[in-house]
């Protein structure tokens, strides 16, 4: 599967995930509406993501990965700027 880098990511936000991988956090949408989502960690948690730049079609409970140190969302096989609202 390709990946999608949006245009608002940036080169230091994917050295910072690359040279950081296990600050990756999993998880599942539990609400979303093209410009926020709310995902429901792995680990308990729930966070609220402000989605920036074009907006993601990412559905209710599709598997998702936050990277807060980077602020990106993987998801829908995108990568996208999302930080925390």
């Amino acid at each position: 599967m390709s990946r999608t880098i949006s245009s608002t990511v940036h080169p230091i936000q994917r050295c910072m995930a690359a040279s950081n991988p296990s600050a990756w956090w999993d998880g599942l949408v539990i609400d979303a509406d093209g410009s926020t989502a709310t995902l429901a960690l792995l680990s308990g948690a729930t966070v609220q993501l402000r989605i920036v730049g074009p907006a993601v079609d990412i559905a209710v409970g599709e598997p998702v990965a936050y990277h807060p140190v980077a602020e990106l969302l993987s998801a829908s096989a995108i990568l996208t700027t999302a930080r925390t609202a």
